[in-house]
């Protein structure tokens, strides 16, 4: 006999299970399907998110924000252009306890695996083998190659950026002081895009830790040979690029690499085809991805599930939660947003690539310029914690 839900959730990442604990406060029954293979365990994870304090907020309100370790309240932020151009952010010139958190994924995986096994509304599957065709809802979290997407033959308009993402964890001689940084750079022989790149040591395993994951946005040439090193040589590559600000560097993890992309899905909500009585919505990666130089991404994916949430939970008493018009109130309040990201990170990503004139002196010269507009720094700032 065919098990009753009042929607599935395909995709068990992040973000599916935060909108399935959430739909559960709301005393939803929810299909959790998990669509793609699970993380081998011992598997070596370099993956870290930066969230905001919204995003604290509704994993703390599911009871997932992990803790200890786990956690690393980012206190400095320090951005370093390619012509002596400079920026710094402090949580204490803000009045704030942090100007985000850096997470390590794993941990924040195991509490929302565990939260959701304690949940008896929520049933997981694996697979296709789940049996939802009376759930009048599916929502689809499964990032940004979603198999269920393409099936619905949603288009998902992708630009891609001449840049792969280097990821990797490092232990530095110097703790990191939970200070991010972040470099602009060319090389000294550059005369084209190609040779720009964005450099980025983040702060993990505490606040008295070394330990820094790395996300270095290059060439996809050079994410190649980056990965053909040796540990020894990519740690010292690395200790040279970002001028030895930690000192020595020592290699403690596996590396990753992907291709960096802005993409946007159209539409984020419909009727499942030939099945009128039952509809879609996409969330997190599955409806949008951006670049990773503002550290939004994960914050974005969790601003979809709580609005999606949010329109759920307010809906009139007789509407259904395959209401059309209803699902469009999430569609409209997410992609403004979504867009206006998506602006920013575009035309930031386009101002420093570019390596040599005119981009080089403007860039350099933005960054002390904005350093200084004390009023508008701390507007900008205080709208990114959110």
């Amino acid at each position: 006999m065919a098990q009753h839900f009042d929607l599935a959730i395909r995709g068990c990442g992040i973000v599916g299970r935060t909108l399935a604990l959430l739909l559960a406060q709301q005393r939803l029954r929810v299909a959790l399907i998990q669509t793609s293979a699970p993380v081998t365990p011992g598997h070596s994870d370099v993956r870290a998110y930066s969230l905001n304090s919204a995003a604290r907020d509704l994993l703390t309100s599911v009871r997932c924000w992990p803790e200890g370790t786990a956690v690393t309240p980012v206190l400095q932020m320090q951005v370093w252009g390619d012509q002596g151009g400079e920026l710094n952010f402090s949580a204490r010139e803000h009045g704030v306890d942090a100007l985000n958190w850096m997470v390590d994924v794993p941990a924040l995986e195991a509490q929302l695996a565990s939260a959701v096994g304690f949940q008896a509304l929520i049933t997981e599957f694996n697979g296709d083998t789940a049996d939802t065709e009376t759930a009048p809802l599916t929502v689809i979290c499964e990032g940004r190659a979603s198999r269920t997407r393409a099936e619905l033959g949603v288009n998902f308009d992708v630009k891609t950026y001449a840049q792969h993402a280097v990821a990797a964890r490092l232990r530095c001689a110097l703790p990191h002081g939970q200070t991010a940084r972040q470099w602009f750079r060319s090389e000294a022989s550059a005369t084209t895009s190609d040779h720009a790149e964005i450099l980025a040591l983040l702060p993990m395993g505490g606040a008295d830790s070394h330990d820094v994951a790395l996300v270095w946005s290059v060439p996809p040439a050079k994410a190649q040979s980056l990965l053909a090193l040796e540990g020894s040589d990519f740690a010292q590559a690395l200790a040279q690029a970002c001028q030895h600000s930690l000192g020595d560097m020592a290699l403690i993890s596996e590396r990753a690499v992907w291709p960096l992309q802005l993409a946007q899905a159209s539409p984020w909500v419909g009727t499942l085809p030939g099945q009128p009585q039952r509809s879609f919505a996409l969330a997190g990666d599955a409806a949008h991805t951006i670049h990773p130089l503002a550290g939004q991404g994960l914050n974005v994916g969790l601003a979809d599930v709580a609005e999606l949430a949010r329109v759920l939970a307010a809906r009139e008493f007789w509407r259904p939660l395959n209401d059309m018009k209803l699902l469009r109130r999430y569609a409209r309040a997410r992609q403004a947003d979504v867009q206006s990201m998506a602006w920013v990170t575009d035309h930031l990503q386009t101002l420093f690539a570019h390596a040599g004139a005119p981009w080089q002196p403007l860039r350099n010269w933005g960054l002390n310029t904005f350093n200084h507009l004390g009023p508008i720094k701390r507007w900008a700032t205080r709208n990114a914690m959110r």
